[in-house]
């Protein structure tokens, strides 16, 4: 997709880069000196739609920073996730880019005729919900995160 037909569909600029580790505590020393400090938590789901079923995720979480950009460090632990298939891919590293946005479910049909179709979901409540989005031949998936609140809240909290 190109810069140009971003613009055109008005998607905010990326609030935030998820990478998927082996290892939390080992990424986090790894990448201190560029995104850190970090601030960690317990990122475990339960019941998100993931791939048609409702599934539980065990995952830990830290947060850095570059400027305004959150740096996300995912460590899966247990359960059915798309961090689960990165690593079982042996991948490690970007996994995802988050857009924060007003509406994710306006967005996950806005871009539907890209390719888009949403795998992993959650609606919180009425004002917060999340969704990673994946589409065919691309390996980097999407977020949308629904949420009140500046950069650096979370979802649940």
């Amino acid at each position: 997709m190109t810069a140009t037909a971003l613009r055109q569909l008005g998607l905010p600029s990326i609030a935030q880069l998820g990478h998927v580790v082996r290892d939390l505590r080992t990424s986090m020393a790894l990448y201190e000196p560029l995104y850190g400090p970090f601030t960690t938590m317990d990122g475990s789901v339960q019941a998100v739609t993931y791939r048609g079923r409702i599934a539980d995720a065990k995952l830990a979480l830290a947060f850095g920073r570059s400027g305004s950009l959150e740096i996300e460090l995912i460590e899966w632990q247990g359960g059915e996730s798309p961090h689960r298939e990165f690593i079982e891919r042996g991948r490690e590293g970007i996994h995802h880019v988050q857009f924060r946005v007003d509406d994710a479910d306006g967005w996950i049909e806005k871009v539907k005729p890209l390719g888009y179709e949403a795998i992993w979901y959650k609606r919180f409540s009425p004002d917060t919900t999340f969704a990673y989005l994946e589409r065919q031949g691309d390996p980097t998936l999407i977020e949308f995160l629904q949420m009140p609140g500046g950069p650096g809240s979370l979802p649940g909290g």
